[in-house]
């Protein structure tokens, strides 16, 4: 069965129990006044959420999780077992909140975040022997796992994101970019989920590209699926306007966007970016290029998705954008690609 991508997910957490303290007093043959012996409970198992690059969804994680209760104390001092630790296997770049307040940014493979902590074991009646008290007879109960109900959110960690509205080429340019393959289609809303490409240049860096599923005017508030788009751009550190040429005045593209995501998040669209004209192979794109050239202040890349036209240079801006935010080795020789 296929799961589906998932970027949200709203669980409960239950932390094991401790285990309760023993009462019990040490009999043996000929040691009529052994004293008391009772161990102490174990502690509840607390539960821990992990970032694991492996995983690529939320599909997997539960509503509800309840951790391991720790074993009760028994007699000649036996103390009981912890309950083991739940994990929870998250992606990389998920973000833990609780009543909307980030507590937690997993964006490191095998870092982890204490989410609910086990309950403390009871302590038995030896624990309790003093001078004063010879032979206690008090034992108490193991106290309760932490509670909480926690939103996770996933981001995708990319270092460029695709932008454009519906059916603007983002799918095929990455197609013809990277070794992703999305889905591509002659209709709006191919891409329902974000996909992320990687770019591999022959110094082995290499950079990760996202198809951002197209963004409508009014995402900001809400409208289709926008807030849930918009969340994914946050991670990327910079930014590619595709704008489709075969729209009346694609220039006009680029001016909705930028709104857009700074409406989602001020100065979100001023990153570092480059502006993308694509579909370069219609007959009407070259008049429309040189306009959108003397009306935005941002480099443009004429590209073909469906071609492969000008996709070399748009790859040697990559590594120049990857490289400008500190992410690579600057290089000394002309940039090559490994196909």
């Amino acid at each position: 069965m296929t799961r589906h991508f998932v970027d949200h997910r709203r669980v409960k957490l239950v932390a094991g129990s401790g285990g309760k303290g023993a009462c019990s007093f040490h009999s043996e043959p000929r040691k009529e006044w052994g004293g008391p012996d009772g161990g102490n409970g174990g502690d509840g198992g607390s539960i821990i959420i992990k970032a694991d690059r492996v995983v690529r969804s939320l599909a997997q994680v539960v509503p509800v999780y309840k951790g391991e209760n720790g074993e009760a104390g028994g007699s000649k001092n036996c103390y009981g077992r912890n309950g083991k630790p739940t994990y929870i296997s998250v992606p990389l770049g998920t973000v833990v909140k609780e009543l909307g307040k980030t507590v937690a940014d997993l964006a490191v493979h095998g870092q982890e975040f204490l989410a609910a902590f086990g309950g403390t074991g009871g302590k038995g009646n030896r624990f309790f022997l003093s001078n004063e008290n010879r032979a206690p007879m008090t034992a108490t109960s193991g106290m309760d796992g932490q509670e909480r109900v926690l939103q996770l959110e996933l981001r995708t960690m990319a270092h460029a994101g695709l932008i454009g509205f519906p059916n603007a080429g983002k799918s095929s340019l990455l197609r013809a970019i990277s070794n992703a393959r999305p889905a591509v289609a002659a209709y709006p809303f191919t891409t329902l989920n974000p996909h992320v490409g990687i770019i591999t240049y022959r110094d082995h860096e290499q950079v990760a590209v996202a198809d951002i599923p197209g963004i409508i005017r009014g995402a900001h508030l809400n409208r289709g699926l926008g807030i849930s788009f918009l969340r994914h751009i946050e991670r990327c550190r910079f930014l590619l306007f595709v704008l489709d040429l075969s729209a009346p005045e694609p220039w006009t593209q680029l001016q909705h966007l930028c709104y857009e995501l700074d409406r989602y998040d001020p100065g979100l669209s001023q990153r570092p970016q480059a502006v993308i004209a694509n579909k370069m192979d219609l007959p009407e794109a070259r008049e429309k290029l040189e306009i959108l050239r003397n009306t935005v202040n941002q480099r443009v890349i004429p590209v073909s998705a469906l071609t492969g036209q000008n996709t070399e240079e748009l790859i040697l801006h990559l590594r120049e954008l990857y490289d400008g935010n500190g992410f690579g080795k600057p290089n000394k020789k002309p940039l090559s690609l490994k196909w």
